[in-house]
């Protein structure tokens, strides 16, 4: 059965994709939505290696517009009676995404399939969307756009 969604976005249309599909089965299944942004600590490292300011202020700086694109991702989106909680969490995606759905005890994890681009990590160690699968026992469901 499924009562706890956890939807990872980047902000992207295949994230938007996914949380539209994901309002979907929350609908059919009663389900509450966890809507999760990871900022990504790589963004933190090289900003304050490039001596854009210290970490915390770096991090306080990004938290702030994350917030305020997280809120204009979702100006549009309608969520009828479906809770939805929204969370920002620094750290390395994959690995926070599974953190939170082992917290929080995800049914199902529902992802953008096509977020983000092509570099040498995701060429020799696999897209986060991958490894999550890969981590975690529950179904982990990829959603492509439609445009594709």
């Amino acid at each position: 059965m499924i009562k706890r969604i956890l939807v990872a976005t980047d902000f992207s249309p295949c994230s938007r994709q996914g949380l539209r599909y994901a309002v979907s089965l929350a609908e059919k299944f009663h389900a509450d939505i966890t809507l999760l942004h990871v900022l990504d600590q790589k963004l933190i490292d090289q900003s304050c290696h490039l001596g854009l300011g210290e970490e915390g202020r770096i991090k306080e700086i990004i938290w702030k517009k994350t917030k305020q694109i997280l809120e204009e991702f979702l100006k549009d989106e309608k969520f009828g009676d479906i809770p939805v909680q929204k969370m920002i969490t620094p750290g390395i995606p994959f690995q926070e995404i599974a953190k939170k759905a082992q917290q929080l005890r995800a049914d199902l994890i529902v992802l953008g399939g096509c977020g983000g681009a092509v570099d040498l990590d995701r060429l020799f160690f696999g897209s986060t969307a991958e490894k999550i699968v890969r981590l975690l026992p529950c179904p982990v469901l990829i959603v492509p756009t439609e445009e594709l």
